[in-house]
């Protein structure tokens, strides 16, 4: 019976030892590019096209993009001829009343960024696309609007560019 015991206690020590030596790596940043085909990426900057503008909007959005696919993928950023292309315009900057107060007045703000984005794959044009991509922020109408904005824009900014970056490399 002694025997038995050692056996278990040394079959169990075995396989212990064996799952803590194989270990699984798996890195998950959401793009599925195959490198072989695709090298390069062509971010053309952003320009403002909404009625409603605050100025450091599009300098913001513009570097958080393009830093989201230097960060995200292997891809080469170029000027010009890139296997990738991404270019478009921020559309829509605009704020409206989200709900009421008991009194009557807005108690809270939404503030919404739409920004147009045309994608195009040169190495495959059924992938291209072109699409409005939308986020939201509210704040309570008790803060100007100066006070949280470039918060709300900083939030806003990374929400579409992560919703841009798995439309176009994440194929979600």
């Amino acid at each position: 019976m002694d025997w038995i015991n050692k056996t278990c206690y040394a079959l169990c020590a075995a396989a212990l030892l064996l799952l803590c030596a194989c270990s699984v790596s798996y890195k998950f940043n959401g793009a599925s590019i195959d490198y072989t085909k695709t090298k390069t990426i062509q971010i053309a900057d952003f320009p403002i096209r909404s009625s409603y503008v605050w100025g450091p909007m599009a300098p913001l959005f513009n570097n958080q993009l393009k830093d989201q696919f230097a960060n995200h993928t292997r891809l080469i950023q170029v000027k010009r001829n890139g296997d990738l292309k991404i270019e478009g315009e921020i559309t829509q900057y605009q704020q409206r009343n989200k709900s009421v107060s008991a009194e009557g007045y807005s108690a809270q703000t939404e503030l919404s960024m739409t920004v147009n984005v045309r994608f195009t794959n040169n190495s495959n044009h059924n992938e291209d696309f072109e699409r409005q991509f939308t986020a939201t922020s509210s704040y309570e109408t008790t803060q100007s609007l100066n006070a949280v904005q470039e918060e709300l824009v900083t939030q806003m900014t990374k929400d579409i560019c992560d919703q841009i970056f798995n439309a176009t490399v994440a194929n979600w």
